[in-house]
């Protein structure tokens, strides 16, 4: 059975799609530069080459207005021009000379000084944000759109997948599984209090591709004696942490996930995905990464 991503209403603490939380920040103080580098960094691609287009576009534009701020600056331009003058501040920014445009004046000299050293600067912090983010390591993990709470070996178990999309090895993956819900104590005071869940194997030494996570709701667990409807009545979260290091770059990488409440689906069970072909190789079917059926008896 293979079921529709439902609609989120629940506070998330990772965010949808492992993006940024779901919560409306109210009187932070925030600054137009706060933060610039993080955020370059963490832009998309597109964002990214449009916010470099436009500070090229507005730094160029503001060089051409100086030039224009004294007539005569430049030889062989239109007097007033402000296209004339941004494209020679574009030749000048990267060095292009073409020879047809030059500085004729003292001031429009000290100006191409001082226009030659930003370009400068620019490029090398440009060139410095791409390579960082080309060299920014990253895990392509694909996490099933749904938990199960399942009978394994006589107790009830909560179990979810993980697979490693590239086709290479993660050394030492490691699992990091916490319950996050929300609480009021005796006094009245709300919290949003973090619990462990103890998993049957949070350690891998190689994960290759898939690892189907569990952990058994025992006596000690703190899902024990919880139902679906009080885990949507406490705005619960299952929050999951992989992390290792990845065999081709050598490097940590890690990767985030979370289910809220009506994401974890109880008396459900996984389809199953491994199996073989008919020369004998071992397989994994994606096409079943994703699907549950409900448990016999339920």
């Amino acid at each position: 059975m293979r079921l529709k991503p439902r609609r989120r209403h629940s506070l998330r603490i990772v965010g949808r799609n492992g993006n940024t939380p779901d919560v409306v920040r109210l009187g932070e103080a925030r600054l137009p530069w706060h933060d610039l580098y993080h955020r370059l960094l963490t832009l998309s691609w597109p964002g990214f080459i449009l916010s470099l287009a436009l500070a090229y576009l507005a730094i160029n534009s503001l060089f051409a207005l100086a030039y224009l701020a004294r007539d005569g600056g430049i030889a062989n331009a239109r007097p007033g021009s402000f296209l004339d003058a941004l494209f020679f501040s574009v030749q000048t920014m990267a060095s292009i000379g073409y020879g047809v445009m030059h500085p004729q004046s003292l001031y429009a000299h000290w100006l191409v000084v001082l226009e030659a050293f930003v370009g400068l600067m620019l490029l090398a912090m440009a060139t410095g944000l791409c390579f960082a983010r080309f060299s920014l390591p990253t895990a392509r993990i694909l996490f099933s759109h749904y938990a199960v709470v399942t009978p394994f070996n006589g107790k009830p178990t909560l179990m979810f997948r993980a697979a490693n999309q590239r086709r290479n090895r993660i050394l030492e993956g490691r699992l990091w599984v916490t319950l996050v819900r929300d609480e009021t104590t005796a006094e009245g005071e709300f919290f949003r209090r973090f619990y462990d869940l103890p998993m049957l194997r949070s350690q891998t030494p190689l994960f290759a591709l898939s690892w189907t996570a569990m952990h058994p709701i025992d006596s000690q667990s703190p899902l024990y004696s919880e139902t679906p409807d009080s885990l949507a009545a406490a705005n619960a979260e299952i929050i999951i942490i992989l992390a290792g290091l990845d065999e081709t770059l050598s490097q940590t990488i890690h990767a985030r996930h979370s289910f809220v409440a009506e994401e974890i689906l109880w008396g459900h069970q996984f389809l199953d995905i491994l199996g073989q072909t008919p020369d004998g190789l071992r397989s994994i079917d994606f096409r079943n990464f994703h699907r549950v059926k409900p448990v016999q008896g339920k």
